[in-house]
């Protein structure tokens, strides 16, 4: 079984542990000189069914498998988190002057990594070699602090805004306030799906309105409710 890592924020990660969210989606990045994809089955197997996808006028068939995971595989899911250990600083030939690196104890010191702060009343400073519970960013997460398994049952390919109703709450999405969507409330899962998608993806030209190719994937928590 292969593994990969996935990032999800904190809302998704709730909505996941809630068994609220059996599906995401992620940009397609169409490979050079591909103009054309052959769609997947609920079951991640080809159809035959040819899609345009950079108009380029031409037909090349290829199989591509989705870089975040195959039916089959085992996603780790990535996650603000916090970690037990101190700061020190380490020459960078990159940059050419001295970065703060964070050395990791947690389980040197027998700790458990946490997901709330155990001590957000403590002061921490990085000049201190006294370790103590620091924030980490979710790229940073190693295999052995994530608390959330997902076996992938489908992946396939489809435009961001060919989503359904039905699909927007599987992506763990409901009708109501926001933060990302300007504090206005909305109307339908689909609506806050949008709202989710460009506080995302919109800065990089991936926005709900570029109505980008995405890929699809569906899964199932290991060791969750029974989907």
């Amino acid at each position: 079984m292969k593994e990969h890592p996935i990032l999800f924020n904190g809302e998704m990660v709730r909505a996941v542990l809630d068994g609220r969210k059996t599906q995401t989606r992620r940009v397609f990045k169409v490979p050079a000189g591909l103009g054309w994809y052959v769609s997947g089955s609920a079951r991640g197997e080809a159809t035959g069914d040819l899609h345009d996808l950079a108009g380029s006028g031409w037909c090349s068939v290829d199989e591509l498998a989705c870089p975040h995971g195959m039916p089959g595989d085992r996603l780790w899911v990535r996650e603000t988190f916090f970690a037990y250990g101190r700061w020190e600083t380490r020459y960078s030939e990159k940059k050419g002057r001295d970065k703060w690196h964070f050395v990791d104890l947690t389980a040197e010191m027998d700790r458990r990594y946490q997901y709330e702060d155990p001590t957000p009343t403590v002061a921490r400073h990085r000049r201190s070699s006294t370790p103590a519970w620091w924030r980490r960013p979710s790229i940073f997460m190693p295999r052995a602090a994530t608390r959330t398994l997902l076996d992938v049952t489908c992946a396939r390919v489809e435009r961001v805004q060919s989503i359904t109703e039905n699909d927007a709450e599987a992506e763990g999405t409901v009708a109501g306030a926001y933060e990302y969507d300007n504090g206005e409330g909305t109307e339908s899962a689909r609506e806050s799906f949008q709202c989710l998608w460009d506080s995302i993806n919109a800065a990089n030209g991936h926005g709900w309105d570029a109505n980008p190719w995405v890929w699809v994937l569906e899964f199932k928590r290991v060791g969750g409710p029974e989907q």
